[in-house]
């Protein structure tokens, strides 16, 4: 499974998480690319010929699978003819395979909207899940890069006792939004709300996938006088419209999250990506 490279592992990232990720583990041993921004819906991505061409490269794809994906990475990956990366491979790792999932579907049909059968994909915005990925995605570099094997190792080992502290840190400064009950534009952030222990009460998307409409949102004012929520959440891709619809007819403070990496100008990085959501969640009225 070992090989040598001549030059920097070369990483394709269908998420900025990931892309980050890669390079606190590898520094310069590693290239990453990420095929998507925080400003994008990763579900709804064009296989555009330069991601085919990047694939075509790559000495390892991470991706966050549970068919997040689904819609365009299969053709990246056929398009590519890269044989070190087709799934099985060594060089193809789904993030989502190393944790817990949630929100498994005992059964999926249409009628539910955009549910995915492998349980809700967004996994990288519970931390926990992040240090799991992380030591999965070290040991699969190494093997892929058997010459800087000790580098990862290393800097894996580093960056797992910095997030620890960091992870412990936010949950402290997180822990008076235990139990607060949230409205969310889309499913985005279950893990998230899972680890701090708030309450989703209800989402501006009719099903998952569908854009919210006039009728949903209408019936959710309703529903918020009787037993309303303390923040609508939405991701920095998120069409804002919706949240401030509802936000001006409850009363309820909206508050955007950056989605990913790159969201915000503070989440730069895993790290900062952390600090501006805890900091984000705590500032809300």
């Amino acid at each position: 499974m070992g090989i040598i490279l001549l030059t920097a592992l070369s990483v394709f990232a269908c998420e900025p998480e990931w892309a980050s990720l890669a390079q606190e583990l590898g520094g310069d041993k590693v290239t990453p690319f990420a095929a998507t921004t925080a400003m994008q819906d990763p579900h709804q991505v064009e296989a555009r010929p330069s991601l085919i061409a990047r694939m075509r490269n790559a000495d390892l794809v991470v991706c966050s699978g549970a068919e997040l994906e689904l819609g365009w990475l299969p053709l990246l990956l056929t398009q590519s003819g890269n044989d070190r990366v087709q799934p099985g491979a060594p060089g193809y790792l789904e993030a989502s395979q190393y944790v817990v999932r949630l929100e498994v579907p005992r059964a999926v049909d249409r009628s539910m909207g955009d549910v995915h059968p492998g349980g809700n994909p967004h996994v990288h915005t519970d931390p926990r899940n992040i240090a799991r990925i992380a030591a999965a995605l070290a040991q699969r570099m190494a093997a892929l890069d058997a010459a800087n094997a000790a580098t990862y190792a290393e800097r894996a080992a580093a960056f797992d006792k910095r997030w620890r502290e960091a992870t412990a840190r936010w949950q402290q400064q997180a822990a008076p939004l235990k139990g607060l009950p949230v409205l969310v534009h889309h499913k985005y952030y279950s893990y998230l709300l899972n680890w701090l222990g708030m309450r989703e009460v209800g989402s501006l998307e009719p099903r998952p996938g569908l854009p919210p409409s006039t009728a949903h949102l209408a019936g959710l004012v309703e529903h918020m006088k009787q037993s309303p929520a303390k923040l609508i959440l939405y991701s920095s891709y998120n069409d804002a419209r919706a949240a401030e619809f509802l936000s001006q007819r409850t009363g309820i403070p909206k508050v955007m999250l950056p989605a990913t990496v790159g969201g915000s100008e503070r989440a730069k990085d895993l790290f900062g990506y952390f600090d501006d959501i805890v900091a984000r969640l705590g500032a809300a009225p």
